[in-house]
């Protein structure tokens, strides 16, 4: 057992690095930032200790060494280094770890290995996860580094949700199932749920809606995944920021054969030209909604059909759970846009789902509960926090 408090919690996606350092005695920041732009001439860094002041500069940072060993100067700046012996770890986010990692796992080599052999089912987010990893080993090589898996909240599903209906030999050999990602978020939204119904995580069935630019939903009995949205990739399920959701596997080959579109712009178009953007040229819900209130058709078509995908999704998951507890919202528009929260509950009375109006305007950075006091099944905002997940569950595999 450790008698230091701090863990590093870094996010190290392909240009950039996000970082936040957590006091574990209360999970309170001691400091905050973010590097953007590496490798591409002038980075950007920005930092924030706690009760300081914001401090941004630009630089040349060619790789991400030199990005966290410029976080590192930051820090030390603040009293807060790298060297600190109040240090306890660092935790990595990693976006996919297969069926083999379903826990927070200390980073050794054979573990850094399995990871890279994950990179054909998680090519956009594995290699950078990787980079920040070795890098950060580099750096601090006698401190315990943990890998906090997205995939791993959903390795509960049982395998007649994971399994995709085809051929098994295939779908083995290739490592193709539902894995799910968010799962951090899902994780910790769906824990706070259950504590703000008074419930032990145990005792509650929640379906969580994460939406951000990227969307999920997890359908979550007694504290275990039980079905999710996204797959194989974060490409399916609900509609995105860009990206489609879910789609006929066909429009793939009908867009190959009678557009004469290639795989990787087929996948451009379903992961970046798709979604909110495609269908009214905005992934921010602040301007679709601003351009409903004018009178804006495609953006209430865009609105329409997020909200459809949504309630859909509600009606599967309660289905799957046969008793719902609570909906929890949470991420950038689940948290802030009440217009949606509104309109994915409408007509779903029967189910016991109703929002109050004033509650639900109500803005905070607190969980809530936004249904009327009478309501058969809660709704809820719960701001999510994937950076305290990420170190509580480091702190705890290191302090044991």
């Amino acid at each position: 057992m450790t008698s230091a408090t701090r863990v590093l919690v870094l996010n190290s996606g392909s240009s950039s690095v996000k970082y936040q350092l957590l006091d574990m005695r209360d999970g309170s920041r001691l400091a905050v930032g973010l590097v953007e732009r590496i490798g591409e001439g002038t980075s950007r860094l920005v930092h924030t200790p706690a009760g300081g002041e914001r401090r941004e500069r630009s630089a040349p940072m060619a790789g991400h060494e030199a990005a966290l060993r410029a976080v590192a100067a930051e820090l030390a700046a603040d009293g807060l280094g790298l060297d600190s012996p109040d240090l306890a770890a660092i935790g990595h986010r990693v976006v996919h770890g297969g069926l083999r990692f379903t826990a927070p796992t200390v980073i050794t080599d054979e573990v850094l290995a399995e990871v890279e052999r994950l990179v054909p089912v998680a090519p956009l987010h594995n290699p950078a996860n990787i980079v920040g990893i070795r890098t950060a080993r580099a750096l601090r090589p006698d401190l315990p580094q943990v890998a906090v898996f997205d995939t791993a909240f959903h390795t509960t599903m049982p395998e007649y949700a994971a399994r995709y209906a085809i051929d098994t030999e295939t779908a083995d050999a290739h490592r193709i199932r539902r894995y799910g990602f968010h799962g951090t978020s899902h994780a910790y939204v769906s824990r706070e749920t259950a504590r703000l119904l008074g419930k032990d995580p145990s005792e509650a069935n929640v379906i969580v809606l994460h939406l951000g630019n990227g969307a999920s939903a997890s359908a979550v009995a007694g504290g275990r995944c039980v079905d999710t949205s996204m797959g194989l990739t974060p490409l399916e399920g609900l509609v995105m920021g860009t990206r489609s959701g879910d789609i006929d596997p066909a429009v793939t080959f009908h867009l190959r054969r009678v557009a004469g579109m290639s795989v990787d712009e087929v996948d451009e178009l379903l992961n970046k030209r798709s979604g909110l953007v495609g269908l009214c040229g905005d992934n921010d819900m602040r301007e679709i909604r601003r351009r409903i209130d004018e009178g804006d058709e495609r953006a209430r078509l865009a609105f329409d059909i997020y909200v459809h995908r949504l309630k859909k999704y509600i009606g599967a998951y309660y289905a799957v759970l046969g008793r719902v507890d609570a909906v929890a919202f949470t991420a950038g528009v689940g948290e802030n846009a009440a217009p949606v929260r509104e309109a994915a509950v409408e007509g779903l009375e029967q189910l016991g789902l109703a929002v109050d109006a004033e509650l639900n305007a109500v803005r905070s950075g607190e969980p809530r509960l936004i249904s009327p006091a009478d309501a058969r099944v809660a709704v809820a905002v719960v701001p999510t926090d994937e950076e305290l997940e990420i170190a509580q569950q480091t702190y705890s595999l290191v302090n044991n």
